[in-house]
């Protein structure tokens, strides 16, 4: 008769808790069931999935990279209706996968997580959730995401507002613009889709802005139905074309992390793309950037510009002072009436775990581990935490390509370490300090070249003390050509 541990570790019965139905959780799940381990569930805090997908539908909610690099490469899909797709059909895809895959049966939604517990003795990891429900696994998964915990200003004065205010991923969809005085705080990547958005309707629109953006035409192109076709009936021309996008897409990469001066000819593509549609001096002064292009996010919108040139709308740098009941006083001391207040700040990327603890070997907490910065083994393990995966952890998000293609990457890491377990009858598998601190290392000192340390301003891929723990600074072949294979001499296992 087996053992306890035995069943757990079995060729069929692999006990997985994957945090998270967005694009990670989804794709992990998938990955998993076509290595035929069923025995899986997927815990999602929200009413349904989709992750940033679902919670961000403010107007004008889009993506900024093309549709068909943003999607699995195990699950191509023909029916993207432009080149860089909007929120509905990004969820409508994530949907598709779930119901094409059967994973409904394995999703619990309106599910928050809220403790993982290490149990070294049997390998197993006691999830609790905040019903007081709880779970054992062999592995857990956190598909989280850096996206999803709202970001505001600390902006004295910011609770007297008297009229409707809200984050951009928390939209209130029943607040009326029309007509009103609207302040948009934050010029970043939802600011440049909201403005173009709401402006033609709002009395006047007030844009916010700290530090002015470098953007570049968006060019998108709405695909004809024979186009679609053509995908549908030949999948190898639409794996090809994936792949043309892959190569245009990581050829900017040069820019980012060899040599940052390639920015420098770059910015000119950003400055063109402003003074063909802003006339008044002044204000394209004020949009113009003062650093290279690519130390923050490179936003790219052909509607966007043309916004800020409306009639009715303005653009404010002068820095806010104080927000009172129904205006906003800024450093100038100059006072702007409003009657909606949108909060388009961003999100805080580096509280990865939000309400979650996690509690690893000799009781080692993962927060307390990472307050003088995340540590990791390629983004996906932290050393002293056993079966514990992050999928877009550290280091992993990028500046110039698909986000979901490192997804894949380490969900195919993952799975590989889970076979080794499998294949080992391994009750835990964990990273070593020393693997985990010469990646941190190599990282960091490459860091040290690319565009966002050299570039000449202050984003949120940095933390507190100046360093990049957000971004991988390489191409993404890199990524895939150091994780194609399982090392297990950077790991330390225990067998049954």
């Amino acid at each position: 008769m087996q053992s306890r541990q035995q069943r757990h570790v079995g060729s069929e019965d692999f006990p997985v808790v994957i945090v998270g139905a967005g694009f990670a959780g989804i794709g992990m799940a998938i990955r998993l069931k076509q290595e035929g381990i069923q025995s899986f569930k997927i815990f999602e805090a929200g009413s349904e999935v989709g992750g940033t997908w679902r919670d961000n539908t403010y107007p004008g909610c889009a993506c900024d990279v093309p549709s068909h690099m943003y999607s699995y490469s195990f699950e191509l899909w023909p029916e993207w209706p432009q080149s860089y797709s909007r929120q509905p059909d990004i969820l409508r895809y994530l949907k598709h996968c779930v119901e094409r895959y059967g994973l409904e049966e394995h999703i619990q939604l309106n599910t928050r997580v809220i403790d993982f517990q290490f149990e070294e003795d049997t390998g197993l990891w006691h999830v609790t959730t905040e019903a007081g429900d709880k779970h054992e696994a062999r592995a857990v998964v956190a598909g989280l995401g850096p996206l999803n915990k709202p970001s505001f200003p600390n902006i004295p004065g910011r609770d007297t507002f008297q009229g409707p205010s809200f984050h951009s991923s928390e939209w209130k969809h029943d607040v009326e613009l029309a007509g009103q005085r609207v302040a948009v705080i934050g010029t970043g990547a939802s600011a440049i889709q909201i403005v173009p958005a709401i402006a033609p309707k709002v009395k006047h629109l007030n844009v916010f802005q700290r530090t002015p953006p470098w953007v570049v035409p968006r060019h998108s192109k709405i695909y004809p139905s024979w186009f679609k076709a053509m995908f549908r009936n030949m999948p190898p021309l639409q794996r090809l074309f994936r792949w043309f996008l892959y190569a245009f897409l990581e050829l900017r990469a040069f820019g980012f992390v060899v040599t940052p001066k390639v920015m420098e000819l770059a910015s000119r593509l950003g400055q063109r793309n402003a003074r063909k549609a802003i006339k008044d001096p002044e204000l394209l002064r004020k949009v113009t950037p003062n650093y290279t292009m690519g130390c923050k996010r490179v936003l790219v919108s052909d509607d966007y510009f043309p916004a800020l040139a409306r009639d009715n709308v303005s653009v404010t740098d002068t820095g806010i002072q104080e927000i009172r009941e129904n205006s906003i006083l800024c450093n100038d001391g100059t006072e702007h009436p409003v009657d909606v207040l949108i909060y388009a700040t961003g999100f805080n990327v580096y509280d990865i775990l939000g309400p979650i603890t996690v509690t690893g070997r000799d009781k080692k907490d993962l927060r307390t581990t990472w307050e003088d910065g995340q540590s990791s083994y390629y983004g996906i393990h932290a050393a002293g935490f056993p079966n514990f995966f992050l999928l877009v952890g550290p280091n992993t998000g990028l500046g110039h390509h698909s986000l979901v293609f490192m997804m894949e990457v380490q969900m195919n890491h993952i799975v590989r370490c889970i076979q080794h377990m499998r294949k080992h009858q391994l009750k835990w598998l964990d990273v070593t300090e020393s693997a985990q601190d010469a990646f941190v290392r190599r990282t960091q000192e490459r860091m040290q070249k690319t565009v966002w340390i050299q570039g000449g301003c202050q984003s949120w891929y940095l933390d507190d003390k100046g360093r990049n723990f957000s971004l991988w600074p390489g191409f993404t072949m890199e990524y895939w050509l150091q994780l194609r294979h399982f090392q297990p001499l950077h790991f330390e296992t225990q067998t049954l």
